[in-house]
């Protein structure tokens, strides 16, 4: 059985994401901050809650210390965990805003990845990571903001969360590249409706959760080192 590990799995595109690949026959376990909201996650999908803050040092290594005693090995890695930060105007950001962001966006990734990597390489098949990046972490899209098509809108000005997923677009290549043994890939679910957006969103969950799905049960032919959306390719 594939043994699938989401981190922000308590509500959102992790909880809806969870319970597909629940049914998809992975077993899965639900990473979360709060014991409570995790716990019902678990009763809502089938998954095992597995207490997870992916700010904290000692909270990961205490799941990746459970996980291995539980499991053995860990086949999937999605790494969903992630909050909005201010948006605004740059001159209304501090950088204390972007290091709040950043601790769970792109250090929290960087984390997750550092502790569970030996529990990736040590199952018989080949792992597979999936990092939720955003289209709004495209340099190519904010540069060009015309190219947006369908991911989001319009052009929007949250300096501290896209600047977090173009850093963790550039997270995904680097790991890409330093382990081909691997398949990690960045996925864009689009401008989907949850918490993160308070609910504005113009897609459900169950169609933003389909990409990470998708790319989560990619086997050893599978890409590596893409950022993609269910449209297709997503231009860096």
């Amino acid at each position: 059985m594939t043994t699938t590990l989401i981190t922000g799995a308590g509500r959102g595109l992790g909880l809806e994401s969870a319970r597909e690949l629940v049914r998809a026959g992975h077993r899965v376990y639900l990473g979360a901050r709060d014991p409570a909201r995790g716990a019902a996650a678990a009763r809502a999908t089938g998954g095992r809650v597995l207490p997870l803050d992916v700010t904290s040092d000692a909270s990961v290594r205490a799941a990746a210390d459970r996980l291995r005693e539980e499991a053995g090995h860990l086949d999937v890695l999605v790494n969903n965990a992630g909050i909005a930060g201010p948006g605004g105007p740059p001159d209304t950001v501090t950088a204390a805003d972007l290091e709040e962001v950043y601790a769970t966006n792109v250090f929290g990734p960087v984390r997750v990845l550092h502790a569970f990597l030996p529990l990736l390489r040590a199952g018989d098949g080949t792992p597979v990571v999936v990092n939720v990046s955003s289209g709004l972490g495209s340099l190519a899209v904010a540069a060009e903001p015309e190219r947006l098509g369908s991911w989001v809108p319009d052009w929007i000005p949250v300096l501290p969360y896209a600047s977090s997923k173009a850093a963790l677009n550039m997270v995904t290549v680097q790991y890409a590249h330093a382990y081909p043994d691997l398949r990690i890939n960045a996925v864009d679910p689009g401008f989907t409706a949850t918490d993160l957006n308070g609910h504005t969103g113009t897609r459900t969950v169950a169609e933003g959760a389909e990409i990470i799905v998708r790319m989560a049960r990619i086997g050893p032919d599978g890409p590596t080192g893409t950022f993609v959306s269910s449209a297709g390719a997503v231009p860096w």
